[in-house]
């Protein structure tokens, strides 16, 4: 990614990386370059710091009098934690420790954490469906895809016969990917202009609705709907050695509890961008920015 340069407004910032992985690092690095104060939390600190980033080892205290707060692209769990190496839940507590105003800039919120932005008038900015960013880690979170399907199989890519369920961004990357490796890639999508989309990177397209009764040939199948699409009656007719893999945020799409009890192979692929941690936290930074810069713009009268 190339150098870009700050406003003097920046300078003014305080900005809490909180939660997340090695990407937050990068995230964190560049951040640090912008001349705002920048403080850390709740992701791997490394054993050399970063530079002009502090670290505390609760969100507490990154969090407080923080105009901008960064969590994670990956989805908060089932309980309210965000994607972080401690328990983290953002609610009214946490948020209420912040500057005000204050905005929160991630992935994606749920319905505990607007109810807390709600509650302690804190703007909530969701990037989950922002397509350039999106686009722009692509190549990282397919590389970690593959990675995951070589590891865990013992037949190649290469002839097999995969299933993609869902064509967004990742997954019509994926698919284009898959195709020029040699496999036989079947797409099954709701959306027409999807499974148009697929057959013309040579897969072939699949309705949903059509997707139980094709279950049984294929090899591997790789959900990205974070909607319940893998269910017990689909893993029945999949063969013995077929391999399930859900890249689908929380909740996710795919019954693996099921698939493991059944004595087939069924991984949740979260955090993926971690494969290319330098890439893709530089990638989540040129979107971060940009809606830094707005918050930014807004504020002047």
């Amino acid at each position: 990614m190339q150098t870009r340069e700050y406003s003097f407004k920046w300078r003014d910032l305080i900005i809490a990386v909180v939660g997340g992985d090695d990407r937050e690092q990068e995230i964190a690095r560049l951040a640090g370059l912008s001349g705002a104060n920048i403080r850390a939390s709740g992701f791997p600190w490394p054993e050399g710091g970063i530079s002009s980033v502090d670290h505390f080892e609760k969100p507490e205290g990154a969090m407080r009098g923080a105009d901008i707060v960064l969590m994670p692209i990956p989805g908060i769990a089932a309980d309210g934690s965000i994607f972080a190496d401690q328990k983290i839940i953002p609610r009214a507590d946490l948020l209420s420790l912040m500057a005000s105003p204050a905005h929160i800039i991630l992935g994606k919120a749920d319905m505990g954490l607007v109810e807390a932005a709600r509650q302690t008038g804190v703007t909530l900015h969701e990037y989950e469906h922002d397509n350039e960013l999106m686009l722009l880690r692509g190549p990282a979170i397919v590389e970690a895809v593959l990675q995951v399907l070589i590891t865990n199989t013992d037949i190649t890519l290469h002839g097999a016969n995969i299933c993609i369920i869902g064509q967004g961004n990742i997954g019509s990357l994926l698919t284009n990917c898959l195709v020029k490796l040699g496999a036989h890639v079947t797409v099954a999508a709701r959306n027409p202009v999807q499974l148009a989309l697929a057959y013309t990177m040579g897969a072939s397209p699949l309705p949903l609705t059509q997707f139980a009764e094709q279950a049984g040939r294929f090899d591997i199948i790789v959900s990205t709907v974070p909607a319940p699409v893998v269910t017990s009656q689909i893993v029945d007719a999949l063969p013995s050695h077929a391999l399930v893999v859900d890249i689908s945020a929380p909740p996710g799409g795919c019954d693996l509890d099921y698939v493991k009890s059944s004595g087939r192979k069924g991984i949740w692929a979260r955090a993926l961008g971690r494969r290319a941690p330098i890439t893709v936290g530089g990638s989540q930074w040129v979107g971060i920015s940009k809606i830094i810069d707005t918050i930014l713009e807004g504020q002047i009268k």
